[in-house]
């Protein structure tokens, strides 16, 4: 891969384009959720779990606001409204040397966006055309 890692996700997002997560996503890559139990782990859990995200978080308000960027990992902060409610959160990212993301983790708040974020998802996934993967279940 030539292109950045935090480049190709920032493109991703900006074209709310989840089928890019094949390319960019390791395989085994790690998906760690702030409504989750457990990390998701692999490709397939992780694409899935993100690209519910990408259909949740990314609306017009949706915006970078800082990022700090390594090596090989990345801190990007973000603010969204969704139904009123400001979250803000950060994407902690990890990419190996093929550039290729091998970990994902999202933390986020207030709690009350917690709280949304994870009726949000929870809905989302239900009716999501993937399985859900067994060793993770949504908080609740």
């Amino acid at each position: 891969m030539t292109e950045h890692p935090i480049e190709v996700w920032h493109r991703l997002v900006q074209e709310r384009n989840p089928r890019g997560l094949d390319v960019l996503l390791d395989a085994d890559a790690v998906f760690v959720s702030p409504v989750m139990h457990t990390p998701q782990r692999g490709k397939k859990a992780a694409a899935m779990y993100l690209a519910t995200a990408f259909q949740v978080f990314f609306n017009p308000t949706f915006r970078y606001v800082r990022e700090i960027v390594g090596n090989t990992d990345a801190m990007l902060e973000f603010e969204t409204e969704i139904d009123g409610v400001l979250v803000n959160g950060v994407d902690i990212i990890k990419w190996n040397e093929a550039g290729r993301i091998v970990e994902f983790k999202v933390m986020l708040r207030p709690l009350k966006a917690i709280n949304l974020i994870h009726q949000r998802m929870t809905a989302m996934l239900q009716t999501s055309q993937w399985a859900r993967p067994r060793e993770g279940r949504l908080i609740g």
